[in-house]
């Protein structure tokens, strides 16, 4: 059996890092919670809106990288997975 030498600094690094696990997982599922109360919120679905209203053209709308992925919304902080196609109760067109 072989025998590791931790130094005290070694030690504390590890302690540290063991005991922000928790606080990390709190916080994200959280944090993915709220984004969920704001999408229900402003009942947000995945597909275009009445007279073909949708994200793409609302002013609230953050495009992803192309035309086609995913962004992110003005009126729902933090959410990245916005379709472009989506609709919500804070449509607000683009002038």
């Amino acid at each position: 059996m072989s025998q590791t030498d931790l130094s005290r600094r070694q030690v504390f690094k590890m302690a540290g890092a063991l005991a922000a696990i928790p606080v990390i997982a709190v916080c994200g599922s959280a944090h993915a919670a709220s984004n969920a109360a704001m999408r229900n919120a402003l009942k947000y679905v995945d597909q275009p809106g009445p007279d073909g209203k949708h994200c793409a053209i609302c002013i609230q709308f953050v495009p992803g990288a192309k035309p086609t992925d995913k962004g992110g919304c003005n009126a729902i902080p933090g959410d990245t997975e916005i379709s472009p196609n989506g609709y919500c109760g804070a449509f607000v067109q683009k002038k």
